[in-house]
């Protein structure tokens, strides 16, 4: 794997030596202060140029930063849709293991490419940028939970809770698996950003997709988040719904408690008894019999 510094150099007399290339940016990881370092981190880079057009599906681009694994063309695709067309992106990854995220952009869109609070600024052949505040994570802090979103996060998740059950219970695993590790878990991981928020005074970032996380939430929550992930045996998926419905429990009554809103604990109770009802239904029952 070729070194930052090798990297680095690459990047800027790639484009040092283009004309049209006008400035250059890097976000990401990789001027983030508070990330932890490693050798798989990309390179979210943008160049900016007056015209976007000749650096479309440009076959020449690729090669010029390594040899190609793999190549992904995000703006060509159709699944999931493309953006707005300003600009085009080359996902690369290299044969070395390097990565580069490489964006073309137009240059009277420049300002809109250091709103992020982790960019820097590499190359600026026209003086165009004034300096930057220091790249920081303080653009991805969690922000504190509104009565509205907390009240719809609880009510989803607890609407959730029959889906998952009727799955298992119709032996239905992929979609029962579908709606817990999806629509489930992304409720779940919106309460504990709010309880990591809490735990940490809002001034840390969780980090993409919670992977910061454990720190904040402590090892007794991190044990039960670990829980949460189960194998394709149904009964250890159901001990993994009533592990999430535990943890989400605890986490919404504690940031219901810090912020004086209210935990909907009749859905809770009701719901609870519901798919435990259907936990323990024969699978050739032909109807409930609620408790």
């Amino acid at each position: 794997m070729r070194s930052e510094s090798i990297m680095m150099d690459l990047i800027l007399q790639t484009a040092v030596k283009s004309p049209d290339v006008r400035a250059v940016i890097m976000n990401g990881s990789r001027v983030n202060p508070n990330a932890r370092k490693d050798p798989f981190q990309d390179y979210d880079l943008v160049y900016l140029v007056p015209e976007v057009e000749p650096y479309r599906r440009n076959p020449a681009i690729p090669p010029t930063f390594g040899e190609i694994m793999i190549l992904q063309l995000p703006d060509d695709m159709i699944e999931p849709p493309p953006g707005d067309q300003r600009s085009y992106a080359y996902l690369m990854q290299f044969m070395d293991g390097t990565r580069i995220d490489l964006t073309f952009a137009p240059l009277e869109d420049a300002s809109l490419y250091v709103e992020d609070t982790l960019s820097v600024v590499l190359l600026d052949k026209d003086n165009r940028f004034p300096p930057l505040p220091p790249p920081s994570d303080r653009g991805y802090l969690p922000s504190l939970p509104t009565a509205k979103a907390f009240d719809d996060c609880c009510n989803e998740f607890w609407w959730l809770n029959p889906y998952v059950a009727k799955g298992l219970w119709r032996g239905d695993l992929t979609y029962a698996r579908y709606m817990l590790d999806t629509h489930m878990r992304d409720m779940l991981m919106k309460m504990l950003t709010w309880y990591f928020g809490m735990q940490t005074c809002w001034e840390k970032s969780p980090g993409k997709l919670g992977k910061y996380l454990r720190p904040g939430i402590g090892e007794e929550f991190w044990h039960l988040l670990e829980q949460t992930y189960a194998d394709a045996d149904p009964e250890h998926t159901w001990q993994a719904l009533f592990t999430m419905d535990e943890l989400f429990r605890r986490a919404a009554t504690a940031v219901a408690g810090m912020f004086g809103l209210h935990y909907p604990g009749g859905d809770d109770e009701r719901v609870s008894a519901f798919i435990q009802t259907i936990h323990q239904l024969p699978p050739d029952a032909t109807e409930i019999k609620m408790s």
